[in-house]
């Protein structure tokens, strides 16, 4: 198991380019150290520069975030989109999907698969065996919804970034950052 927590960006892609692999908890702390950091090292960005490079050439290999899926998180979403469209469509409410499917997902069980017969088999198991539990999930989930004050206005989603590559994100770091380091031209 990675530990993460507390490592330099130069820790991080040292241990990339050992491995030969940046998996997604690599790239998450390093994305992270980059966010909350005032400003990036000469350092960290000759190693982020170098990670980059590795990626280029494939020394270094992006392990995919997803080869796996979770069959329960589509069958819940199909639930709530058809619930919060009846409740839309007859009242001036409008809801939340993602948190209604994030409360519904917290109270069942996942459905992993890693092909389509066995995402096709969780399926068919799911709508066999799991239908009412989902059906009643989803209902509780948006009577909750209905019944819960605007806490906090100002909160921001969770968002797939555009371009959300290893790539496009290290070059997106270094772009954002790096203009710190640019030389600004004397007037002469």
């Amino acid at each position: 198991m990675e530990r993460l927590a507390n490592m330099t960006i130069e820790k991080i892609v040292e241990q990339a380019l050992q491995d030969g692999y940046l998996t997604p908890a690599m790239e998450a702390e390093v994305g992270r150290i980059c966010d909350t950091a005032s400003e990036l090292s000469i350092e960290e960005y000759m190693a982020l520069d170098r990670l980059m490079g590795a990626l280029l050439t494939g020394e270094v290999v992006a392990v995919p975030r997803k080869q796996f899926i979770n069959v329960m998180e589509e069958l819940v979403l199909t639930e709530a989109i058809s619930r919060v469209a009846e409740i839309e469509a007859s009242s001036d409410t409008t809801l939340d999907l993602g948190d209604i499917a994030a409360y519904a997902l917290n109270r069942l069980p996942p459905l992993y698969a890693t092909t389509e017969e066995g995402a096709n088999f969780q399926r068919e198991t799911a709508r066999g065996e799991l239908s009412a539990l989902i059906a009643e999930q989803v209902r509780q989930a948006i009577a909750r919804s209905l019944d819960q004050p605007d806490f906090y206005p100002e909160r921001q989603t969770i968002q797939k970034k555009a371009g959300d590559s290893v790539l496009t994100q290290v070059s997106s770091l270094l772009q954002d950052h790096a203009y710190k380091f640019e030389p600004v031209a004397q007037k002469g």
